[in-house]
């Protein structure tokens, strides 16, 4: 059979892990704290670039491409961007090696050091606006609206595959406009098309809301986010969108001429997301058994096994089989005929649910007879033997049908694992359990450093349909205005 792997109320870090391994979508490499992602993880983060891709692109924005290295002085123009980032800093010294002179091996040589080390980008804003400088003239050169697909270095300490890796892969929205209003509108509109893609490709229902002073991005006005609650009960930041205000405009003094023939400096913005949506995924959807993959983003929609005793059952099975294959790829559904004599079938019905495909077709010598196929969806480990006439037609209302139960399935548990706290001996004994809680705060950094410290809880989000609600902060005992979202966090 398929390799087993534990199950996630024994140990869900453990689970996370194995089910990545034995799914076959990436592996530790050489290189401490980076990734291989493997061919199949790769599919799914290609199907997830595609879809994103095409949504950028519906909103008027150009790809383009910036360096890999930035001079170390770019970082140093935002106060507050370099503050944040300098601790997880990759930085470049020297740009020769040269064989010792003992044999040893290649060491640096000493005399080949840069005049200015340059910094592996862990962001791009800085290399980005010193070149924007250049593109900008005037109000006819704006809006400015580009993204860049890249990989980007963080030094992490504590790593774990797609939630966290030194280094990663991404896009990363960079925007320019004339005013602070078509900033901050700009802003908002990328959120919301994260917010979609999550719920409508990963079905993955999200809160929208504001980051605090204390968990915005380093030289923004203002950080907006996605944030999605794992099977565990913890949170995970899916996505953030930056109104850059003109900081970084200042910084590199990009200036436009205005329709009134003013000076000014431009508004900016930044948005991203990551391959850390592939560990939203996973931990999101995925069972005992292995992956659920929605069908937007499984590479393998359909599997189909022919179940044969003998060459001429499955020459027979394979004559009224391909012809399907052909006509569900026409309908624009990928799949898979695995006619393969190197496992029986029970081990690759394992397999196939183990790797989270969402349908999956088997047909054997007596299905042949009666015009029928066995026909089992993943997601609610279901089967039922079916009619074989028409099943392109019914294949795809049944993979709508998964997408839709899979995202339904999640909403329900945020339902299930949202709690309205009030005290604060209600808030330590929930945040134990998990979940997201939704408490008075009193809008302080004080209070919450404090109940960061206390709980390792942190405010998610200051939801965008927060009601007004007067109270009382449950760890200060100070006046409230309403309620934000805490939780503990990936």
């Amino acid at each position: 059979m398929a390799k087993a792997i534990p199950s996630r109320s024994e140990n869900y870090s453990e689970w996370y892990n194995e089910l990545i391994k034995k799914a076959n979508l990436a592996e530790n490499s050489a290189v401490r704290g980076c990734m291989v992602i493997k061919p199949y993880g790769f599919a799914i983060w290609e199907k997830m670039q595609r879809a994103l891709d095409d949504m950028f692109k519906e909103t008027g924005h150009e790809n383009a491409y910036f360096p890999l290295f930035i001079p170390k002085s770019f970082l140093s123009k935002e106060a507050s961007h370099v503050e944040g980032f300098a601790k997880e800093c990759a930085v470049v010294t020297h740009y020769r090696l040269k064989n010792a002179e003992d044999g040893s091996g290649v060491i640096v040589d000493p005399d080949a050091k840069l005049e200015e080390e340059l910094i592996v980008r862990p962001t791009s804003e800085t290399v980005i606006w010193s070149t924007y400088k250049n593109w900008i003239q005037s109000y006819r050169d704006l809006p400015l609206l580009i993204n860049q697909w890249a990989n980007v270095v963080r030094w992490e300490m504590r790593t774990r595959i797609f939630l966290r890796t030194t280094e990663f892969l991404w896009q990363e929205g960079h925007t320019a406009h004339a005013t602070e209003a078509e900033a901050e509108a700009e802003t908002r509109q990328m959120l919301d098309v994260y917010a979609t893609f999550a719920e409508e490709w990963m079905a993955l229902p999200v809160l929208r809301g504001h980051k605090t002073a204390n968990e915005r991005f380093a030289g923004a006005v203002d950080t907006q986010c996605i944030e999605a609650l794992m099977q565990d009960g913890k949170a995970l930041q899916a996505g953030t969108s930056h109104f850059l205000g003109q900081n970084f405009a200042k910084a590199f003094d990009v200036q436009f001429l205005s329709k009134e023939n003013k000076l000014d400096y431009v508004w900016g913005t930044s948005w991203g997301v990551s391959t850390r949506l592939m560990g939203a995924l996973i931990m999101a959807h995925s069972d005992d058994a292995g992956l659920v993959l929605p069908p937007k983003l499984a590479p393998i929609q359909v599997v189909i096994v022919p179940i044969y005793r003998n060459d001429e059952q499955l020459d027979a099975l394979s004559e009224k089989l391909k012809p399907l294959v052909a006509e569900l790829r026409k309908a624009g559904i990928s799949v898979k005929y695995d006619d393969s004599d190197a496992n029986k079938p029970g081990w690759k019905f394992a397999e196939y649910e183990l790797r989270g495909v969402p349908v999956r077709l088997a047909m054997g010598g007596r299905d042949l007879e009666n015009g029928t196929v066995e026909l089992a969806r993943r997601d609610l480990k279901t089967k039922e033997t079916v009619p074989f006439d028409g099943l392109t037609e019914r294949i795809k209302t049944l993979l709508d049908d998964i997408q839709q139960t899979i995202y339904e399935r999640a909403k329900a548990f945020r339902a299930d694992n949202t709690f309205r706290v009030d005290t604060k001996e209600e808030f330590e004994e929930q945040i134990e359990k998990g979940g997201f809680l939704l408490a008075h705060w009193d809008g302080t950094s004080e209070t919450e450093e404090a109940i960061k410290e206390a709980t390792k809880a942190t405010i998610r989000c200051i939801p965008f349909d927060q009601e007004p609600e007067a109270g009382t902060d449950p760890f200060s005992g100070k006046p409230s205005q309403g309620r934000v979202v805490f939780a503990r966090a990936y």
